[in-house]
């Protein structure tokens, strides 16, 4: 039987000090033993004649183990009580250090309670201390401000001086805010200390003191330094220098502005302009004091002094123009302004209102938004639209009151074209007005504008319809010419239609028709276009004014006071007529207001009616003294005597009613249109002398021995006639007469026809 080597077993312990000496037996045993059983394993692989051998060395090395186990265990027990000894040792130990333990610990929790107070507290020290320095550095800066001539430097300085302020204001915050719970800690650190005497007397009298010292001192200082100190006199010389600035920066000549404005060709819509106002320091430094003064609760006082300069100065820039009519508001007062200075206002209102809103006023609001943008942003920019709005709303108002009063006034027919000039210009402006009068500070502003336009619109339409009821009422109260000319009141109604059919006044009087007709109809109606609209409201005048002159001419007077024993007269009617319908007719063809109501029109209502006027003038007036010439009498009487008496009874009466006719068309009747004179002596002339001539041809032999005219010289009477010659009658004697000269001459020109043909011209 072979004996294996047993594996080392350490003796057991319960003791967890004995785990030291069983790892250090156990090192023993690998270093001694383990080499010696690797060798006798080996050797069981020898012959069988070595292995008795072997066992024998086996056993002897057991013998060894044994032995050194015993040792070993003797010494653990050794070990095992020395170990006892110490942990006695470190339990009594223990014990002892356990009070200092506790007291540490107290000792530590006692210092982190003064350090929570004190540390504040020293920090509050250090913000008194701050903000003395602080101080310091503004006395300084005030001197340097006060000294310093140059502008540019001064406002970089007066940038630092602004920091100071700020720096000063959040030092004082921090005491303000920091100051009552420091005190508060620190006393109840006192107290505690005062009540567990947890140190020595000496530091918690040093803590008092502390404390006495920093609560009167933050009593005594705070408040001053908050009202009455330094940072109060910094905040007034703020608001002074904010007020100087803003002094500073001013407009543009606008009297430039405007001269530029009026070399520039206007489109239909105002371009919306503005000069940029102050340089980027300027504005840079009026908004770092606006959001100080705002921080200090300065705010109000702030945006009194920014309305208050910026409206003076935007005064001040606008007065530049000279608006005196401005003064002048109320309808009464604009009544009694002549009419040339009202024109003359107006246009310089229509200038000035455009310049004050498209240049003074965008300026205005740039600035403002710079300035006070940054105040109160989280409430969308209400701060510096209201300020915005305050400063336009005085500008605007005086603007407006002059344009209320001039619409309010009375409603005389002059005035239609400048309303319309105010209304087109207010319209051109809608679109860039909204623009910079925007968001719900602006809509009063924007209220009144539109207030404006309805009352120009209203005074616009009723100068316009109360124009038609006077001159169909025959306002002006005159009796008709008494020698047929055009009267005022139809030159008026006249150039009156044409000035307001071109292009500069009838959009804008459209756009007041049309919406004089959606006021009416409502907004779902359909209006007629605006052509139609101008053309039926510009007919009824011009049917009104027919109507006038129709009544002006039933009232001549056509009785026999005019009229000879032989029926010769001129009849007035008919050349007042003539001339008024022909005057219409040639004054508004070829016109804009021609071309507005139609060539056919104009044909049937003027030039029909002339024509038939100057026919029936030729007939009454001129072809009595024809008939005077009739042969049917000549031809009953049987004697060549009596015949020769009668011949020359008709030249006689002949020559007598061409000179009374001539007289009278001297004295009572004008033809002033050149052109329609020319053809009323042509056709005169034409009637006239042929008939003359081939009378005078015809009896000649009668006629021996009598003066009479030759048929030239009744042609150069008639000429002289109608170029309001003196008409003298040359008489002549028989042998002057020639009387084949008349029947040469131009037989071309036409007489009148009663017809309505519209293809000739009269």
């Amino acid at each position: 039987m072979i004996l294996l080597p047993c594996p080392f077993v350490p003796p057991q312990t319960h003791h967890f000090r004995h785990k030291r000496s069983y790892k250090h037996t156990e090192t023993q045993y690998k270093k001694a033993i383990k080499p010696r059983l690797h060798l006798t394993m080996a050797s069981n692989y020898k012959s069988a004649d070595s292995r008795l051998s072997d066992l024998e060395l086996t056993c002897s090395d057991l013998k060894t183990i044994l032995r050194a186990t015993a040792e070993m265990e003797e010494n653990l027990e050794k070990m095992d009580n020395k170990f006892e000894v110490i942990d006695e040792t470190l339990l009594t130990a223990s014990r002892r250090v356990a009070p200092l333990q506790s007291l540490a610990m107290a000792s530590k929790a006692l210092e982190t309670r003064i350090n929570r107070a004190v540390a504040p507290a020293l920090a509050l020290l250090h913000n008194f201390k701050l903000s003395e320095t602080i101080q310091d550095k503004l006395l300084d800066l005030s001197e340097k401000l006060l000294s310093e001539k140059s502008m540019k430097k001064r406002l970089k300085k007066l940038v630092k001086y602004v920091d100071c302020v700020d720096q000063l204001k959040i030092a004082i915050n921090c005491i303000c805010e920091e100051g009552e719970p420091v005190i508060q800690r620190l006393q109840e650190v006192v107290e505690f200390l005062s009540r567990t005497k947890a140190t020595d007397q000496y530091r918690t009298h040093r803590l008092r003191e502390t404390l006495v010292t920093l609560k009167a001192l933050y009593e005594t200082e705070v408040d001053a330094m908050r009202f009455e100190g330094l940072l109060d006199e910094a905040l007034l010389n703020l608001q002074d220098e904010y007020e100087s600035i803003l002094e500073q920066i001013r407009h543009r000549n606008v009297v430039d502005l405007q001269a530029a404005s009026d070399k520039d060709d206007r489109s239909d819509e105002m371009a919306i302009v503005g000069s940029v106002l102050g340089t980027e320091l300027e504005v840079e430094l009026l908004r770092r004091i606006s959001q100080t003064l705002a921080a200090d609760d300065c705010l109000d006082i702030c945006i009194d002094i920014y309305v208050k300069v910026r409206y003076k100065r935007v005064a001040k820039a606008l007065m530049r123009l000279n608006p005196d009519y401005l003064k002048t508001h109320t309808p009464e007062e604009i009544d009694e302004i002549p009419w040339e200075s009202l024109e003359t206002a107006i246009t310089l209102w229509i200038q000035h209102f455009e310049l004050a809103v498209k240049a003074v006023l965008v300026s205005e609001k740039k600035l403002c938004e710079q300035v006070l943008g940054g105040i109160m942003e989280g409430v969308e920019g209400l701060i510096w639209r209201e300020c915005f709005a305050k400063i336009a709303d005085k500008i605007m108002a005086v603007f407006f009151r002059f344009g209320e009063g001039v619409a309010q006034s009375s409603k005389e027919p002059q005035k239609l074209f400048k309303l319309l000039d105010m209304f087109d210009s207010l319209e051109k402006l809608k679109a860039g007005f909204s623009e910079v009068f925007d968001g719900e500070s602006g809509t009063d502003i924007c209220t009144r504008f539109r207030e404006l336009e309805k009352l120009l619109v209203h005074a616009s339409s009723k100068v316009f319809w109360e124009f038609g009821l006077q001159i169909e009422g025959n306002s002006d109260g005159l009796p008709p010419p008494p020698d047929g000319s055009v009267p005022k009141i139809v030159r008026y109604a006249v150039n009156y239609l044409k000035y307001l059919a071109t292009e500069n006044y009838s959009v804008p009087m459209a756009k007041v028709l049309r919406t004089e007709q959606i006021w009416k109809a409502g907004i779902l109606s359909k209006p007629e276009t605006d052509e139609n609209l101008l053309k039926n409201a510009i007919c009824n005048i011009m049917e009104a004014l027919q109507r006038n002159v129709e009544s002006k001419r039933s009232s001549y007077n056509n009785n026999s006071r005019d009229r000879d024993k032989i029926g010769i007269s001129i009849h007035m009617p008919h050349v007042f007529g003539m001339n008024t319908y022909w005057y219409i007719y040639m004054r508004t063809r070829n016109t804009e207001l021609g071309k507005l109501l139609g060539d056919g029109y104009l044909r049937n209502n003027y030039k029909v009616v002339a024509e038939e006027s100057a026919y029936l003038y030729q007939k009454q007036s001129w072809a009595p003294l024809v008939r005077i010439l009739e042969r049917d009498d000549l031809e009953e009487q049987q004697s060549k005597e009596a015949k020769a008496v009668l011949v020359r009874v008709k030249i006689e009466a002949f020559m007598k009613g061409l000179g009374d006719i001539s007289k009278r068309h001297r004295g009572f009747c004008v033809i002033p249109d050149v052109d329609l004179r020319e053809q009323i002596r042509a056709a005169t002339v034409k009637l006239v002398v042929p008939a003359y001539t081939e009378f005078v041809n015809s009896f000649s032999g009668l006629l021996q021995g009598k003066v009479y005219l030759g048929p030239d010289s009744v042609q150069e009477l008639l000429e002289k006639v109608f170029d309001g010659g003196d008409g003298k009658l040359k008489r002549r004697g028989s042998k002057d007469r020639t009387g084949g000269e008349s029947s040469g001459m131009d037989g071309g020109v036409k007489d009148y026809r009663r017809s309505r043909s519209s293809t000739n011209d009269i």
